[in-house]
């Protein structure tokens, strides 16, 4: 009988890819109604509500992608012992260190992706990680400018919605590549007479 901790998570994949998903969706109604806001000076409480949505789908989603991250991390330390992979408290602890969440997460997840599997396309695999990246972090910017600079600006609005829409299709991108990898190493790694036993 193989041991289930020698397969990638589907369930957790599949549910951190939705709950990312629903994030990016709900984070479109709550900008729309934060700006409706500023502009049109309507109701606090409707925005308060699709706000308070969007904090709980958004906190599922961080929640569920970090348990998927631990666990490829975890899995990608099996399959390359001798590879460079962080430990679980740099995996999840670096996400909030200010500055430090800048720069470092892209690198685990390099990291990760590279010792996950030698079918890894450096240039491939990497540029969908940069591409990942670079959109999250420009959506964070424009975010956090937006709101100090032009509070209620349909382009900045627009912009930062079209980045975090792709960040999130980008993201789901990710863990699908990161997963399949580690689901034909580790296929490949389970002993044969394991599996005419299960």
């Amino acid at each position: 009988m193989t041991s289930t901790a020698r397969k990638a998570p589907r369930l957790l994949v599949r549910s951190a890819q939705v709950a990312i998903a629903a994030a990016a969706v709900t984070d479109v109604f709550r900008a729309v109604a934060v700006r409706d806001r500023y502009v049109h000076d309507t109701d606090a409480s409707e925005s308060g509500f699709v706000s308070m949505v969007f904090v709980y789908v958004t906190t599922l989603a961080i929640v569920l992608f970090l348990v998927w991250l631990a666990q490829a991390r975890r899995n990608a330390q099996e399959l390359s012992p001798e590879a460079s992979v962080p430990s679980r408290g740099r995996t999840i602890g670096m996400w909030f260190v200010p500055v430090v969440n800048l720069f470092v997460p892209r690198g685990v997840v390099l990291d990760v992706g590279r010792a996950s599997s030698a079918s890894w396309e450096e240039k491939r695999d990497t540029t969908l990680v940069n591409a990942w990246w670079a959109a999250w972090i420009t959506h964070s910017l424009v975010l956090v400018f937006a709101g100090r600079l032009a509070p209620g600006s349909m382009v900045l609005l627009v912009v930062e919605e079209v980045l975090m829409i792709a960040a999130a299709v980008l993201a789901g991108l990710v863990i699908e590549r990161i997963t399949a990898l580690q689901d034909t190493a580790l296929g490949a790694a389970v002993p044969a007479e394991s599996l005419t036993q299960a």
